[in-house]
C-alpha cells in the first residue's frame, strides 16, 4: 500500500527530476500534464526508456516514451555531435532518473538503479501485471515543440508512508555515480 502522501511524493519527486534533466538548457519550458492512460497518443513507432530503481520495499519504473522523429532529434543533437540519437537520449533519460534516485535517498537509504533499455510502447498494456501500487502517466512538452511522455510504475512490497520536501535547492552538474 502507498499512501496518498507518498504517491504525491513520488509525482514531485518525477517533476522535478524531469523539469531539471529532460530540457538540454536550463531555460527550455518544461510543461508536465497528466494524462490517463500509458501509452495514450503512442504510435506505432512510440519506444519507451525504461529505468528501474529499486529498494527493500519498492520497485519504481521511470518509463519515459519518445518518437526518434525530427523535432526530438533536432532538439536532442546538436549539429556537432556525431553520436547516434539514442546515445544521447539514454543519457538524458539516465541523469532524470538519476535526480530521482537522489531525492528518493533522503527517504530511503539502501536504492539501486538499473542502466537504460528501450523496448516498444507495445509493452505499456502489460504494466498491470506487475500489479502496481501506484500508476501514473504525463504527458512532457519540452521548448514548445519536443513531445514526451512519461510513466510511473510503483510495486510496494511494504507499506510505504513519506513526505518528500522537493523545495530543496541542490547544485549538482550532472556527475556520473559509480556503485
Amino acid at each position: 500500500m502507498i499512501t496518498a502522501h507518498a504517491q504525491d511524493s513520488f509525482e514531485r519527486i518525477f517533476r522535478k527530476a524531469a523539469q531539471a534533466r529532460l530540457p538540454l538548457d536550463s531555460g527550455d519550458p518544461c510543461e508536465i500534464a497528466p494524462i490517463a492512460e500509458a501509452g495514450s497518443g503512442a504510435t506505432k513507432d512510440t519506444q519507451v526508456v525504461v529505468l528501474t530503481i529499486s529498494s527493500i520495499v519498492f520497485r519504481l519504473l521511470l518509463i519515459l516514451h519518445f518518437d526518434e522523429n525530427d523535432s526530438t532529434r533536432k532538439y536532442y543533437l546538436n549539429e556537432a555531435d556525431d553520436r547516434p540519437f539514442q546515445e544521447v537520449f539514454l543519457e538524458v533519460c539516465n541523469l532524470c532518473c538519476g535526480a530521482m534516485n537522489q531525492e528518493l535517498l533522503r527517504y530511503f537509504p539502501d536504492l539501486g538503479m538499473s542502466t537504460p533499455y528501450v523496448l516498444s510502447a507495445r509493452c505499456l498494456p502489460h504494466l498491470r501485471e506487475l500489479k502496481p501500487a501506484f500508476l501514473s502517466s504525463y504527458s512532457v512538452t519540452l521548448n514548445g515543440s519536443v513531445q514526451l511522455a512519461a510513466t510511473i510504475c510503483v510495486c510496494a512490497h511494504a507499506p510505504i508512508d513519506f513526505v518528500a520536501d522537493t523545495n530543496a535547492i541542490e547544485e549538482t552538474s550532472g556527475e556520473l555515480e559509480l556503485f
